[in-house]
């Protein structure tokens, strides 16, 4: 009635490792092409942050292009915004990076 084939059991695995091996390695691709180079940008932005000092040219997350004027304790700065020279304060961890030519 039915073809052979549909009985036929499939092969058991000899050994579990072997059959683990193929998610492993899903997750050691995974672990190189996306976990490490965020963790390399995350640690650049932070050498970022903490090597900002007054007249570097910033650009904030929110597109905010401006001069350091003062860096207070409370990680906080002062930028100075062009064409009116506006002084806004934002939080260190809003700058996103460097503006061209942005280290005086």
């Amino acid at each position: 009635m039915y073809p052979s084939f549909f009985l036929q059991t499939a092969p058991s695995a000899s050994n579990p490792i072997l059959s683990f091996l193929p998610i492993l390695l899903i997750f050691g691709i995974f672990y190189f092409l996306l976990f490490l180079p965020m963790q390399r940008q995350k640690k650049q932005q932070q050498k970022l942050l903490a090597a900002l000092e007054p007249g570097n040219t910033v650009v904030t997350s929110g597109g905010i292009l401006g001069t350091i004027t003062a860096i207070n304790e409370d990680d906080t700065l002062i930028i100075r915004v062009k064409p009116d020279n506006i002084k806004i304060q934002v939080a260190r961890s809003a700058v996103s990076g460097l503006a061209p030519g942005g280290k005086k």
